[in-house]
């Protein structure tokens, strides 16, 4: 049961895609070197006009390439490939390269900052900015229940589902939800950057 807050973000589990399988490909986007603010596994990032990816801290509205999936570069101190769950906030490399999960149709899990009843299915809804754990470099963003509507087209998640893991069910204290992104994704969207 999810009795406990525990928010982990987006965590990629499918796809609503009709022509294939669900395969978790990433793409690889640029982070500009010394770029100042921290991104945790399960963060949404937009994409920029300098072509790279920012973390997106949209709440009512997001315009999201994906999901950060972690990233790699240069350890400017050692000088040695680096892989890592989060990007830590201003580090200096020239070849850091975020791994996203991009594709506009990916279903993910997050956790509500409360109670979700089976009737939140097909409902949009925001989203809470949390910071991440620098311990473990995840997010902590989670669903903000309290804005489920049916008619805010605005809203940049809609709720697909109650997540079926077996600690989970509909109205638990803090449900699991599955979601898709429903306004905004940069993919599906028809003005550019």
């Amino acid at each position: 049961m999810s009795s406990s807050a525990t928010p982990y973000g987006a965590r990629p589990v499918g796809s609503l895609s009709v022509n294939g399988s669900f395969s978790g490909k990433v793409r690889h986007y640029s982070i500009a070197s010394g770029y100042a603010t921290s991104i945790f596994y399960g963060d949404f990032v937009k994409l920029v006009a300098a072509g790279g990816v920012e973390k997106d801290t949209g709440t009512t509205t997001l315009t999201p390439v994906g999901i950060f999936l972690g990233c790699s570069y240069t350890d400017p101190n050692t000088s040695q490939k680096t892989f890592s769950q989060m990007w830590t906030a201003s580090v200096v490399a020239s070849d850091a390269s975020a791994y996203v999960m991009d594709d506009p149709d990916i279903l993910f899990e997050m956790q509500a900052d409360g109670s979700g009843a089976q009737t939140v299915i097909g409902n949009n809804v925001a989203v809470v900015q949390t910071a991440g754990s620098t311990s473990i470099g995840t997010s902590k963003n989670a669903i903000d229940i309290s804005t489920v509507a049916a008619t805010t087209a605005t809203l940049p998640i809609r709720i697909v589902d109650i997540s079926s893991k077996s600690d989970n069910t509909a109205g638990d204290s803090y449900t699991d939800l599955v979601v898709k992104f429903n306004a905004g994704h940069i993919m599906s969207n028809t003005t550019g950057i």
